[in-house]
């Protein structure tokens, strides 16, 4: 039996077995609908990717103003350092709680986890909650970013 019929009868069982004209076209919807699970993932990667350079940057920049002994309280860099924490977070939020939908789809409402036990939802629940704490700590750096721009 093709994947895409084996996932139609997991979310549609009844649908998926009606032998009308438009199950065939269904079922390609609904197969090219699973490939969110693949944009969901590959979303919180190129995020949590995008996170870990502007971090990288970040400490790479504070080693180097440790080394010349400069002060890198300039507003310019400060509202560029707050900016780039705020656009960071947000993407952050938007691949975690798009993870999680994909998740909690999977494992709780349609039991596709079960049924397709080849599948790494564990490891897809892993990521998810530590795209969630690592949204946590950027948004602690995003508000202390903006208390300094605003104390400068």
């Amino acid at each position: 039996m093709p994947p895409e019929k084996q996932a139609a009868q997991v979310i549609l069982p009844g649908y998926a077995n009606s032998g009308s004209q438009n199950t065939t076209s269904a079922l390609g919807d609904l197969a090219r609908n699973f490939k969110t699970v693949g944009f969901a993932s590959s979303y919180l990667v190129a995020s949590m990717g995008l996170q870990a350079l502007w971090s990288l940057g970040l400490a790479c920049l504070d080693i180097y103003a440790i080394k010349v002994k400069r002060d890198l309280h300039n507003h310019l860099l400060v509202s560029l350092f707050v900016v780039g924490d705020w656009v960071t977070g947000t993407l952050s939020l938007a691949a975690a709680c798009s993870s999680a939908g994909v998740t909690v789809l999977f494992v709780r409402d349609t039991d596709f986890c079960k049924s397709f036990p080849q599948l790494s939802c564990g490891k897809l629940q892993v990521s998810t909650a530590m795209a969630f704490i690592t949204w946590m700590f950027v948004s602690a750096s995003a508000l202390v970013m903006s208390w300094i721009l605003t104390s400068s």
